[in-house]
């Protein structure tokens, strides 16, 4: 008897203690699931804006969700939702408890559940937190976590949650999505028919989608209107006005990204930083304006069009091409195309693709020389070389400036020699012999030392240097030519400015800046390059009625085309090429086509910005000389060499302040 009294308690023991550890997780599960609820934290959709702030695209991780605080809610939307989902939403705390009885009697005559009684509360706790699964059990913890979140929260902020977290059909979460996505309005400018049929939705989103089933929806939102009647809350000639009223309803992507290349690049820009930037519900500010860059996209796929029209015998289906545009002052990105057919291809090659830069990087050469007292009218050796390699181990630990490739004949485009040119004839004709010389004669080392000054990367230590064989990206060449756009002063190109969080904390960013020359020095290389536009490589870039500075750059063999240009406000960068790096045909230099599309792009910016700036300053200290009819300029550092004699056509020369 005593050992059955003994095992007896012992199982008692064990019952309770069962009982107990399981009430206790029951209640533990209760309150870590009631604080996901109270320390609400959603993923939340970013928001990318141009500099207008004009939206261009919106990001996210699975949930679109734009968060809409109690105090942007209109009150008519509260009730209207009160009036359809929970009258006594104000009074209870958690359950209604008369509803709840009204809805068992049915269960039990149904011998299942089909009714339920579920106050806001419990459809925000089933919503976030449960599933929608129709057992006892789950009602049960639907109802204590109702009353648990009423006791943490205010009323206003349980609609508050509510109104975010739930969905509304078409992907879209929370009630300022649902109303930018369906209606293009801000929560302030619904009308009461769109409040109502938005508060409808939630019931049955897929069913009331308004962009499928149109009529549905607006039976649903009657159905809401007349319940605030019902009530009292709205009159009788409301209800009419608002029954009879169709709004107007949009079908949109849900990103509604109408710029993809620079919204991958601003992903890329920021990841690191920001590694929630899908989900953290930031808005991002970038430098990009919408119009510009539709202008850009436009001037490159014209161009592009063209090229595969001339040359139809050639499978171009690699053929691509990029385009970035800056403010010179600013380095500010106004627009950035990584591609003729983002769906075609999302690789974005004005940040990604490394091509060679070609003739178009012969002004930095050139501005060295000019910084070391070479004049634009200094005269250099236009003649051929041939160039022997030296031991390949003794190369890389040597200053010996002969260090290069075997047997290099390097040529000019034109296949001739001009004997003595002078410096700015050369770099306006692009004339490569006249180039290497000038390296030469400055010293390969002093020119490699000055040019990874400058900041420029991976770049080779032999006399290729002059003709751009490294690789760069477009958006990153855009900031070196900034050194001859603002005046000497290197501006890094700026994307974004910056990034807010749902805190409404900001994080900015500003363009780092180099100095690299003297605004006097920058202007000879300013005037050298209008040449280049006026009757040099770039002719086809010519704008009338503004002035246009320029480089053309084309590859061996035609695999890369560039011009790169600046006016006295913005700067553009293209290239064209293949994907597979094989040649172009038809000799695509950067002077045939990426200039064209140069010209394209300035001449349809005009149209849009006449108020642009037309002419370049001229800095004080720089000296105008009529050389044979035209300007030239000279400097303290760029002397007009002593041995030149004025000709009849030569005047003395007039000091610029």
């Amino acid at each position: 008897m005593k050992k059955a009294l003994k095992v007896t308690f012992i199982v008692l023991f064990v019952l309770i203690i069962a009982t107990l550890i399981w009430v206790g997780k029951f209640f533990s599960d209760i309150k870590l699931n009631a604080d996901s609820l109270i320390d609400y934290n959603p993923r939340l959709t970013t928001q990318i804006y141009d500099r207008n702030g004009e939206l261009i695209a919106n990001i996210f991780h699975k949930e679109h969700r734009v968060y809409a605080t109690y105090d942007e809610i209109p009150p008519r939307l509260i009730e209207a939702l009160i009036a359809i989902e929970d009258t006594t939403f104000f009074e209870h705390s958690g359950v209604n408890y008369e509803a709840i009885f009204r809805a068992i009697i049915k269960d039990i005559k149904a011998m299942k559940l089909v009714e339920g009684a579920s106050t806001l509360t419990q459809q925000l706790v089933k919503n976030t937190i449960l599933s929608n699964e129709k057992k006892f059990k789950r009602k049960i913890n639907e109802a204590l976590l109702a009353i648990k979140i009423e006791e943490k929260l205010t009323k206003e902020q349980i609609l508050e949650r509510y109104l975010n977290q739930v969905y509304f059909g078409h992907r879209y979460y929370g009630i300022k999505t649902a109303a930018q996505g369906y209606f293009h309005k801000n929560l302030n400018e619904l009308n009461l028919k769109e409040m109502a049929l938005l508060v409808g939705l939630p019931k049955a989103p897929s069913a009331f989608d308004p962009t499928r089933h149109y009529d549905l929806a607006l039976s649903r939102a009657n159905i809401v209107l007349y319940r605030m009647h019902t009530l009292g809350w709205i009159t009788k000639e409301e209800l009419d006005e608002y029954t009879a009223f169709r709004p107007t309803v949009y079908d949109d992507s849900l990103t509604k990204n109408v710029a993809p290349y620079v919204v991958d690049a601003v992903i890329r820009e920021l990841k690191d930083e920001f590694p929630d930037i899908k989900s953290g519900g930031y808005k991002i500010y970038t430098t990009i304006d919408l119009q510009t860059q539709n202008l850009a996209k436009k001037s490159l796929k014209k161009t592009y069009e063209e090229i595969v029209t001339r040359s139809e015998d050639i499978n171009y289906s690699d053929l691509n091409g990029a385009m970035v545009v800056l403010e010179n002052r600013t380095g500010e990105v106004l627009s950035l195309v990584g591609g003729i057919d983002y769906k075609k291809s999302a690789f974005n090659r004005a940040v990604q693709s490394l091509r060679q830069p070609g003739s178009s990087f012969k002004p930095f050469i050139y501005q060295i020389a000019l910084d070391y007292g070479y004049s634009t009218q200094s005269q250099l050796t236009d003649i051929s070389r041939t160039y022997n390699k030296v031991d390949e181990n003794e190369s890389k630990n040597s200053d010996d400036e002969d260090n290069i490739s075997k047997e290099w004949r390097p040529k000019n485009y034109e296949k001739n020699f001009e004997g003595l040119i002078s410096l700015r004839e050369a770099l306006i004709h692009s004339r490569n012999l006249a180039t290497i010389n000038l390296v030469t004669s400055l010293g390969l080392s002093l020119v490699h030392n000055e040019i990874k000054k400058m900041g420029f990367k991976n770049v080779q230590r032999d006399l290729s240097i002059s003709l751009g064989t490294f690789g760069i990206s477009p958006l990153e060449f855009a900031g070196y030519y900034t050194i001859f756009s603002n005046y000497g002063v290197k501006k890094e190109p700026i994307l974004v400015t910056k990034v807010v969080d749902k805190l409404s904390n900001e994080t900015s960013f500003i363009s780092k800046e180099h100095n690299v020359t003297s605004p006097q020095q920058a202007y000879l290389m300013i005037s050298i390059l209008k040449d280049v536009v006026k009757r040099g490589t770039g002719r086809r870039a010519n704008v009338a009625g503004i002035d246009i500075a320029g480089k053309t750059g084309t590859t061996n063999n035609y695999v890369d085309a560039w011009f790169c240009a600046f006016s006295p406000e913005i700067e553009t960068i293209v290239w064209f090429g293949r994907d597979s790096n094989q040649p172009m045909s038809n000799k695509e230099t950067g002077g045939k086509s990426a200039a064209i599309a140069v010209r394209y792009f300035f001449e349809d910016y005009l149209k849009l910005h006449p108020e642009t700036k037309r002419e370049f300053d001229i800095p004080k200290g720089v000296t105008k000389v009529k050389i044979k009819g035209r300007d030239e300029f000279f400097t303290p550092i760029s002397k007009r060499p002593k041995n030149r004699h004025l000709d009849p056509t030569e005047s003395g020369g007039e000091l610029l302040f």
